[in-house]
């Protein structure tokens, strides 16, 4: 119950957020799947000893501090995330640090709940629209289409400048997608090294179909109608990019499922 206290308004605010903002509302998802993690291992957990370790007050006592800094500071990242290190506190305090090991991996995955924090939002955006805006440059002119860049900016004759913005940056949908492709790997493959590259395929993945809606949008406004284009078609890209990627993430486990029963035939 105090722990309810201490963070019902910042628990409460997070989700806020993930109900009102598109961008996170795959965070919904988190929590639910560390439960569902939870409840798949509770008889393996079930039989590991009772080891309650005073440790767990220096855990806890961490995770305070940062809700106070992070109050203070008015830093919604810090004060979030101290509610799950303070999930770690009370384990290891508890029930002691071989259970808190046990649990550490759908402990962790509670982390992608919380929507990174705006400074490194920020730096990491611009060098995604760049990347975003040269790929999609070099693909229109591969494709035919007089396109000039400058900056995150592509002009194209006689149509509106095509703007790569924060938005058609891809951070977000590379978050969505790496928080899916954990839970895909989870579900769907028994091998660890396989839930490995299925997570790191996930940021390629997610830069390439990005570059797929730049590259789309900008057919669109060239041989099409460039108002329907940034309008709603444009909207419209960013649910259809995410199918892609799933798909693309599908493709990838098939191939490492075919690669694996095709060594298995020959040895």
């Amino acid at each position: 119950m105090l722990s309810l206290w201490l963070y019902g308004s910042t628990l409460g605010h997070l989700v806020r957020q993930w109900w009102q903002d598109p961008n996170f509302s795959y965070g919904f998802f988190v929590p639910l799947f560390s439960g569902f993690v939870l409840w798949q291992e509770r008889d393996r957990l079930s039989r590991i000893a009772p080891c309650p370790s005073w440790s767990g007050f220096a855990v806890i006592s961490l995770a305070l501090c940062l809700l106070v800094v992070g109050r203070l500071g008015a830093e919604l990242f810090l004060a979030r995330s101290s509610f799950v290190l303070l999930l770690a506190g009370l384990t290891i305090l508890f029930r002691g640090w071989d259970l808190f090991r046990a649990v550490f991996f759908p402990w962790a995955f509670l982390l992608l709940m919380i929507p990174i924090p705006a400074l490194v939002l920020d730096e990491v955006t611009f060098p995604l629209q760049l990347l975003g805006s040269r790929v999609s440059t070099d693909i229109l002119q591969l494709l035919g289409v007089p396109v000039l860049l400058q900056g995150n900016i592509l002009q194209l004759p006689g149509v509106p400048p095509l703007e790569v913005a924060e938005a058609c940056s891809g951070i977000h949908s590379l978050i969505s997608l790496l928080t899916l492709s954990i839970i895909y790997g989870y579900l769907m493959e028994k091998r660890l090294w396989a839930r490995w590259v299925l997570a790191l395929a996930s940021v390629p993945i997610a830069i390439v179909a990005n570059g797929v809606r730049i590259v789309g949008t900008g057919l669109l406004v060239r041989y099409w109608d460039a108002q329907k284009a940034l309008g709603y078609f444009h909207a419209s890209w960013g649910w259809l990019i995410f199918v892609v990627s799933l798909l693309m993430l599908y493709t990838v486990d098939r191939l490492f499922r075919w690669t694996g029963r095709k060594k298995e035939s020959g040895s």
